[in-house]
């Protein structure tokens, strides 16, 4: 499957009058298959998550309680997006920069990823980020 740009994805949203139920299946309501699953919360005030991308991971982030902004960065352009609601997430492709800040209290980020754990997959230096999407125009 091509990747899609990244943005919001909306979920089903099951009405009910005893609570509300939203889902997530693989390929379906996002566009890959699942194998990784884990969740941050218990964030202090004015830490920042991430500051990384990745070479091939593809992540699916769902605020499923409180609320956080997520700032995405193609090496051109940086858009932010505030996820407050758990019946949409953030789709972020391979290779796109990203940082998690500004955690309410109680905030509990659901993430959904592409591949298992590789710690050769992330780039944490941002300058050898930016070579390799120059490169990549050329």
């Amino acid at each position: 499957m091509e990747c899609r740009e990244a943005g919001i994805i909306q979920l089903p949203k099951n009405y009910d009058r005893r609570g509300n139920l939203s889902v997530i299946e693989e390929i379906n309501h996002i566009p890959f298959k699942i194998a990784r699953t884990y969740w941050i919360y218990d964030v202090p005030g004015g830490e920042v998550r991430g500051g990384h991308a990745y070479k091939e991971n593809q992540e699916f982030i769902v605020a499923l309680s409180g609320s956080f902004d997520v700032v995405l960065d193609n090496g051109i352009e940086k858009n932010t997006y505030s996820l407050n609601r758990s019946y949409y997430g953030l789709y972020v492709p391979k290779g796109v920069w990203r940082q998690m800040m500004n955690f309410s209290t109680n905030a509990l980020a659901l993430v959904l990823a592409s591949i298992e754990f590789n710690p050769a997959d992330y780039i944490y230096d941002y300058s050898l980020f930016k070579n390799m999407v120059n490169e990549a125009r050329i």
